[in-house]
């Protein structure tokens, strides 16, 4: 009869020395010093403006709740805040369910597919001014291509895009769209790929249409990077700027106004920082509110 092995010698673990903290602290400082300097502490100075009045000149000024008073009887405020609304129900569906349907056109073993998955992904990564000056062209009420197409199938009267207070956002929303569902398919085509085969093996075999399979089996299996996107898309959606100031610098009048842009302008260009930085924070407030119930339902729908 054979004797079982000795079980192995185990190493003692070594305790953590002053040495192995300061090596880890040193991995982590520069991350942490420029967070702190860029972001942490000008949202603390954010934070205290917005109770005060200052114009970067003369001394700061505690007013108190003054800001927030002068905000709710802010016309612009509204109108930026019903512009912001308008363009996150129009972007975020639309940039999500067109970086979906890109990334299962994708997932799959085409002739070239690489090609399409660059070709779909370049415009996230092009200039953005490049983008708002090439679709500006593209929108003009005259000579642009897509009003001559529209008149080409018989519509007389065609929109005039950026020109008009009717269109001009949807025509921002339809160039943010195009340029952002690239970067959003690449989660979703990494999200796709981490689904095991067997899955619609068996569902195919059990007689599941392509269809049934997809709602059966893709979106369950992509609820937390559609999760993840939805967040990103919420944040991104309602801190737009640079998009909106060169295409439409807000216009035409407000109808493209949003909340970014108004901090800029009545920070930096009118030079009322206190009151600027109250419109931020009511911003913040918003997108932390949104945020915290998408997380909410999420922990709902997982259990």
């Amino acid at each position: 009869m054979t004797r079982p092995a000795p079980p192995a010698p185990q190493t003692p673990r070594r305790k953590p020395t002053r040495h192995d903290t300061l090596i880890g602290w040193s991995f982590i400082l520069p991350s942490f010093v420029g967070f702190a300097l860029f972001t942490l502490v000008p949202m603390l100075a954010a934070f205290a403006l917005a109770f005060l009045k200052w114009d970067s000149y003369s001394t700061p000024e505690w007013t108190g709740l003054d800001n927030f008073q002068r905000l709710l009887r802010d016309q612009n405020f509204y109108v930026a805040l019903r512009n912001t609304l308008y363009y996150a129900a129009g972007h975020i569906p639309l940039t999500l369910a067109a970086a979906l349907g890109f990334a299962i056109a994708l997932d799959r073993k085409l002739r070239g597919v690489h090609f399409f998955r660059t070709a779909a992904f370049f415009p996230y990564i092009t200039s953005l001014v490049a983008v708002a000056l090439v679709w500006n062209m593209l929108f003009n009420p005259t000579a642009g291509p897509i009003n001559q197409a529209l008149q080409a199938l018989g519509v007389d009267d065609p929109p005039r895009w950026v020109a008009s207070t009717d269109w001009a956002m949807p025509a921002v929303i339809v160039t943010s769209v195009w340029r952002d569902m690239g970067y959003y398919m690449v989660l979703f085509l990494a999200g796709l790929q981490t689904i095991p085969k067997e899955y619609y093996e068996a569902a195919t075999m059990d007689g599941a249409n392509s269809w049934q399979r997809f709602w059966s089996i893709t979106l369950p299996s992509l609820r937390p990077t559609t999760f993840f996107v939805v967040v990103m898309l919420t944040i991104q959606s309602f801190k737009v700027l640079d998009l909106i100031v060169v295409m439409t610098d807000g216009g035409p009048g407000r109808s493209t106004l949003v909340l970014a842009q108004l901090v800029y302008r009545e920070g930096i260009v009118e030079g009322r920082f206190g009151y600027s930085s109250a419109i931020a924070l009511v911003l913040f407030l918003i997108v932390l509110t949104v945020t915290v119930v998408q997380f909410r339902l999420n922990e709902r729908r997982s259990r």
